[in-house]
């Protein structure tokens, strides 16, 4: 098979989900409202209930929700007949996923879904199967065509399941006035939650190189080279008046001055950047990268705190 042949048969893919989409959003009717407005009211938490393909989408969809403020919890259909029922409360919703809606496990199962929960919401593709009559409210994923040559490998029908999924999710979002602040709290641990929580003081460096006005050039580079940021600060008692790079050194050099008679005042850059510690450490990498720049100056109510670097910024998924 050449290049060209596995180019269109993936275009061929893409184009029979994409119009299968096209169809279920057509269908978005009452129906999903009902349901949305059902998982929404629920006392309890949802519960998604799945097998084979559909145990994979179900677990995917509980992960989206629990992320987005929804509370939800994965039930394989075959543990839940052998014990697992017990989960399920009085007070939750249970979300059944089947495309065919007659799968041994869901027959066995969807009467106890039924009885168990305030309400069976059922996602499938067979809107006569067992799953649908004991539904209080149906979401249809029927497909006429599966992307599978063979028509056997569920593609296009878990491409829907999906997709309708992260449309629940987001109504229910929007329905709880759903924010970044709100995000971030269930996303503490990677970029995402560090760019909208992370704070300038969890990543200030535990060097401070400081030196005052009055020091020589010789107290300057060994304050230089005291911390790995190429950087010190010039204080006059508790406040910061400058900051001196290496690179102000090399060119202090190359315009041949007596270096005993400088003083840090001399080179020094004025003005220099700062931010509060308790400030987003994304706020930091902005500045840093408006005034590009290597370190930024952290302060406590103004005054010197220490300093952040872009480098450890950008290690930690500060962007």
């Amino acid at each position: 098979m050449d290049t060209s042949n596995i180019i269109s048969i993936a275009k061929s893919t893409l184009a029979i989900e994409i119009a299968e989409l096209e169809k279920l959003k057509n269908r978005i009717d009452h129906d999903f409202v009902k349901a949305v407005e059902i998982i929404n009211s629920a006392q309890g938490k949802l519960i998604v209930v799945g097998i084979g393909k559909s145990a994979h989408v179900g677990n995917k969809i509980v992960a989206t929700l629990n992320s987005t403020g929804t509370p939800s919890q994965f039930l394989h259909a075959s543990e839940a007949i052998h014990g697992d029922l017990g989960v399920i409360q009085k007070q939750d919703v249970v979300l059944c996923i089947s495309n065919s809606g007659n799968s041994p496990e869901i027959i066995n199962l969807v009467t106890y879904l039924k009885d168990y929960s305030s309400a069976l919401i059922g996602m499938t593709g067979n809107r006569k199967s067992k799953l649908a009559e004991y539904s209080d409210v149906i979401l249809d994923t029927r497909v006429d065509l599966e992307a599978c040559p063979n028509k056997l490998a569920p593609t296009s029908s878990t491409t829907l399941q999906m997709a309708l999924g992260d449309a629940l999710a987001i109504c229910l979002m929007e329905l709880n006035d759903f924010k970044e602040h709100d995000f971030a709290k269930f996303h503490p641990g990677g970029s995402l939650g560090k760019n909208l929580t992370a704070r300038v003081e969890q990543f200030v460096s535990s060097k401070k190189p400081m030196v005052s006005e009055e020091s020589s050039i010789r107290d300057v580079i060994i304050s230089i080279s005291s911390s790995s940021h190429g950087i010190t600060v010039v204080t006059s008692g508790e406040k910061i008046t400058g900051v001196i790079t290496d690179g102000d050194l090399r060119r202090m050099l190359m315009n041949g001055d007596d270096i005993s008679k400088v003083l840090a005042k001399d080179i020094m850059s004025e003005n220099p950047k700062t931010i509060e510690k308790n400030a987003l450490a994304k706020e930091a990498m902005k500045i840093i990268k408006d005034n590009n720049i290597g370190q930024l100056i952290v302060v406590d109510n103004g005054n010197y705190f220490g300093i952040i670097d872009i480098h450890k910024l950008l290690d930690e998924g500060i962007n």
